[in-house]
């Protein structure tokens, strides 16, 4: 009986220019079309026939793994932290896509000390109340999936929680970091149920571990 494809899944965004050296050297290497900026399609065929790529928002990599509908993915730390699926497993850090969620506010806010209370825009509304929560104010989460920076010019929330790589989007929006939550790299994520039952889904593991390896030992 022959073996159902392999589903793959990649994050649109910043991960994936990184990712597809690492793909490659792994095994995972997507047909010509995925790399025309023009092509909208979400999935993709690859050079092993036994295997499909589909490009989806991170926070749906995620989804799509843990449900089943692909076997395995990469993804930033950060979704993973956001969500707790009992059925996503993250074996390897592929020591990419280095970045950091924090909290900013305009250069010029004055928080009240011992406040308990604090409205802030984010993507990341389960991290958010509980790195607050540990800290004994509440967070009221405004939830937006991109642009969080100007939510404080616009008196949408006082703080945000963001990702921040360099920080020139915080400078640019007035905006400065103030407390680092969470250091974030990509991971390769893969299905319990698939990794137990598919011997592919081990065999990837065990090669994307080995490019890791190899990478931070040179």
């Amino acid at each position: 009986m022959p073996q159902l494809p392999l589903t793959f899944a990649v994050p649109k965004g910043r991960i994936l220019d990184e990712a597809l050296p690492v793909m490659a050297r792994a095994g995972v290497v997507p047909e010509a079309a995925f790399h025309d900026k023009a092509n909208r399609s979400l999935t993709f065929a690859c050079e092993r026939e036994d295997m499909a790529l589909i490009r989806v928002r991170a926070f749906d990599v995620a989804t799509f793994v843990a449900h089943g509908a692909a076997q395995l993915g990469i993804v930033g730390s950060d979704v993973i932290e956001e969500f707790d699926y009992s059925d996503l497993y993250a074996p390897v850090d592929l020591d990419i896509g280095h970045c950091h969620l924090a909290v900013a506010e305009p250069a010029d806010a004055k928080t009240a000390r011992g406040t308990s209370h604090l409205r802030v825009a984010t993507k990341y509304p389960g991290l958010t109340r509980r790195f607050f929560e540990r800290q004994g104010i509440q967070a009221e989460c405004v939830k937006l999936n991109g642009a969080m920076e100007i939510a404080p010019s616009l008196g949408l929330a006082g703080r945000i929680v963001d990702l921040v790589s360099t920080g020139q989007t915080l400078k640019d929006n007035g905006l400065v970091e103030r407390e680092r939550i969470l250091d974030i790299s990509a991971r390769l994520i893969v299905n319990r149920t698939a990794l137990k039952t598919d011997t592919r889904v081990a065999e990837l593991v065990e090669a994307f571990r080995a490019d890791a390896e190899q990478r931070r030992a040179a």
